[in-house]
């Protein structure tokens, strides 16, 4: 896609700072970055979201994730990662081609990501699990 920035990373004709690169996915560091090696993950071919990429393309970008993730381990000591993936609007995805944060995390940095529970859900499981049978 032309106008996706993240295809034009992939194809080398927009400006990056990778960090790792195979065939099929590429990590680069995140231009707003929450903390110091904030990295994105993603696969060189479009796909909007997880919901639209096919289960081998996924494998691919999770083992360059997980290349990076040990990287980042072995040559800087980061023991403490967020691994984020926002799939469609509502979920706060807005960059339109599937990607994974990993997001390095320290015990002073002050970036939380906080969910509201709902522990009385707890009595519909039965039900919400009868809709997936």
């Amino acid at each position: 896609m032309d106008d996706c920035i993240f295809c034009q990373i992939a194809l080398g004709t927009a400006a990056s700072w990778k960090v790792y690169e195979t065939d099929s996915a590429c990590a680069f560091l995140d231009i707003h970055p929450v903390n110091e090696y904030h990295t994105l993950v993603i696969p060189k071919k479009h796909y909007i979201n997880i919901f639209d990429a096919p289960e081998e393309e996924l494998v691919q970008v999770i083992s360059a994730l997980k290349h990076v993730v040990d990287l980042y381990h072995e040559k800087l000591g980061i023991e403490n990662a967020q691994i984020v993936n926002s799939s469609g609007a509502e979920a706060q995805q807005d960059v339109f081609h599937l990607h994974f944060h990993i997001v390095p995390r320290y015990t002073d940095d002050q970036q939380d990501i906080r969910w509201s529970t709902h522990p009385q859900m707890r009595e519909r499981f039965d039900q919400l699990l009868a809709r997936l049978r």
